[in-house]
């Protein structure tokens, strides 16, 4: 295909390519590359041309003309619109082989490093209900999927935020990413506030009664519901909780808050408890970890156990160690290993964070962690490792951008015989490893899919020092 036809904004009969970036598919057209959504390695499609950058393309499949053999028929209703779950149309088996080789590519071409062995991907037994947490958004500005100037129009919603749309809501039916009675409880929640007339919020006036719900279970049936208000209505509050207590007998925490902020974040609000504890109580690798609604805690808690298991073999604990958890949190790893080690040093930004670490060490009679709040540059400090003790591991599990150049440069520094590296972002991982090869050989690594269905993948890598 000549130069000229790509400005055009019709590409026909491409076939795609691998799997890419951000889990769009990757096709070439005249020596470009052209980034495919919600497209399968072998489908032949007539593409529309999204955008255009100066060394790639971005395209839609307009008319899919011949199928791959990878591809599976999504399974929910609001596939392609909501913006979750972008890959339900490809086979899981396919899912996993694409997340495996995203993170070697990342390691090797972006980390110039070598892996020594690369265990399988854990897959997921669950690939569908196997969340604990969800927040939805109450709206009047309901995305449209279809506009039908004839039907009657549902300007109400409660649901998920349409990508790049801060100000619609699209409402959803059924959504397959929580056990039941999540979907009930939504369900009841919105036709409660239709039945009484409650405004939903608007986020360009900020006005609107009722504004955010959130959802969060155990593995064994407990609920916390958490609504926010945008006005304080004590009557109305309490008809609606009351509603939900009655109704939903598995709702152990129906806690609320009014928020009259312009964003949407818990973190500056007071909790109220209605009814039930401020918390839910979470069983988990033998350990028991109380979660508050602004609580970190993984959310899909089957495959975390998997996840810190693999973290804790690589850990290669005998007793007699002192180990660093970088970037604890709650202290949920922090704890998960202490059982094998002399002690841990927990260090987490958030302080609320280390309060629950604090409160689920006490509730665990585990005395061998200590816990710090701070800015893990600051903290690590070396008259910090001097009073701490310099560490024999260290584990790290940081956000998505990855550690600060000056963490790693004191990981080296503190010459730890094996970092284990857990890592939600391959890419980042892979830097961060660039800058430790040096010194570190990558001994192993063990992909874990936490997320079925995106594209999103964690990792944990053995480091050795040479």
């Amino acid at each position: 295909m000549g130069r000229k036809e790509i400005s055009f904004s019709l590409l026909q009969d491409i076939e795609i390519g691998p799997v890419a970036a951000e889990g769009n598919c990757v096709a070439r057209v005249d020596n470009r590359v052209v980034f495919v959504k919600y497209a399968a390695p072998g489908d032949i499609a007539d593409l529309q041309i999204t955008g255009k950058k100066k060394k790639f393309l971005e395209a839609r499949i307009l008319q899919l003309k011949t199928p791959s053999p990878k591809r599976t028929e999504p399974f929910c209703a609001h596939y392609g619109i909501c913006g979750g779950c972008k890959w339900q149309h490809l086979s899981y088996a396919e899912q996993l082989e694409a997340k495996q080789q995203q993170i070697i590519d990342n390691l090797e071409r972006i980390g110039g490093v070598e892996i020594e062995k690369v265990h399988p991907i854990i897959g997921a037994a669950n690939d569908r209900a196997y969340r604990n947490k969800l927040e939805f958004s109450f709206s009047n500005k309901a995305w449209q999927v279809l506009f039908d100037r004839d039907a009657p129009q549902q300007f109400n919603a409660l649901g998920f935020h349409i990508p790049g749309r801060f100000d619609k809501i699209l409402h959803i039916d059924h959504c397959h990413l929580m056990p039941e009675p999540m979907n009930a409880i939504r369900k009841a929640v919105f036709d409660y506030c239709e039945a009484k007339g409650f405004t939903f919020f608007d986020p360009h006036s900020q006005t609107g009664f009722m504004r955010n719900l959130m959802l969060r279970c155990t593995s064994d049936g407990k609920w916390m519901v958490l609504l926010s208000f945008r006005e304080n209505e004590p009557d109305e509050i309490a008809g609606l909780l009351q509603f939900l207590q009655t109704t939903f007998p598995a709702i152990t925490s129906l806690l609320y808050a009014v928020n009259d902020k312009r964003n949407d974040s818990l973190y500056n609000l007071d909790i109220q408890v209605f009814s039930g504890e401020p918390w839910l109580q979470e069983s988990f690798g033998g350990l028991q970890f109380r979660i508050r609604p602004k609580s970190f805690f993984q959310t899909n808690p089957a495959q975390a156990l998997r996840l810190y298991e693999a973290t804790r073999r690589m850990a290669g604990l005998q007793g007699g160690e002192r180990v660093y958890d970088l970037y604890t949190g709650t202290g949920s790893i922090a704890l998960f290993v202490a059982g094998q080690a002399a002690e841990v040093v927990g260090v987490e930004y958030v302080p609320e964070a280390i309060e629950d670490a604090h409160e689920n060490a006490a509730l665990n009679s585990i005395e061998n962690c200590r816990f710090f709040a701070g800015d893990m540059k600051a903290v690590l400090t070396p008259e910090f490792i001097a009073e701490q003790g310099r560490p024999d591991v260290v584990i790290t599990d940081p956000p998505r951008d990855g550690m600060h150049p000056d963490v790693v440069q004191r990981i080296l520094e503190m010459q730890p015989g094996r970092v284990v590296y857990v890592s939600c972002n391959p890419a980042t991982q892979a830097r961060d490893l660039a800058l430790m090869k040096d010194q570190y050989r990558v001994a192993e690594i063990q992909p874990v899919d936490m997320f079925p269905h995106t594209h999103h993948v964690e990792n944990i890598a053995l480091l050795l020092r040479r």
